[in-house]
């Protein structure tokens, strides 16, 4: 898995201890072309490959464990795009699409790990995107996580919660 700074929406450690309610992500991912006016929706964006092999992924990662206060808190991630508003800045925001709501996660969980995902139908391409995260039941006390779009997703299995591994327990390799 390559992170790169352009396509990351949260650095590791974001803290997302809020409130029953919803926080943006850190960035919105510009997706214009530079050189190329903006003068209609959808016209200098980039086409970010939906359907290719390999496709872009979105990777939403916990890097501190969430805590809330009654246990029973949950978060989820949605990922949103959004056309330019006329002046280069974002206008109404659509949600594509929304990962399972997660209670309390561990470190090392993860809300979204999922393809690009193209845009409902109806909607106008993004020149924006970003990720929306939403806490409900009750307040998360603590808890923050990473979050890119990559080309290629970590797919090692979790052996602790500062480990990968290769092979899951209980499997023997002959050498």
């Amino acid at each position: 898995m390559i992170l790169d700074g352009y396509l990351q929406f949260d650095p590791v450690g974001t803290t997302v201890a809020i409130a029953a309610g919803t926080q943006a992500s850190t960035n919105n991912i510009d997706l214009h072309m530079l050189g190329i006016p903006v003068l209609t929706n959808g016209q200098g964006a980039r086409d970010m490959g939906i359907g290719d092999d390999p496709a872009l992924k979105l990777v939403v990662q916990v890097s501190t464990a969430f805590a809330s206060a009654g246990s029973t808190g949950t978060i989820s991630a949605s990922f949103q795009g959004a056309p330019d508003n006329g002046s280069g800045a974002p206008g109404t925001w659509t949600t594509y699409i929304t990962g399972p709501a997660l209670v309390v996660p561990a470190a090392g969980a993860r809300l979204l790990n999922i393809d690009w995902p193209r845009p409902p139908a109806g909607t106008v391409y993004p020149r924006f995107v970003r990720l929306l995260y939403t806490v409900a039941v009750q307040t998360m006390t603590a808890g923050a996580l990473g979050a890119w779009a990559v080309l290629d997703r970590d797919d090692q299995p979790q052996l602790t919660a500062t480990a990968t591994g290769g092979y899951p327990a209980g499997i023997t390799v002959s050498n």
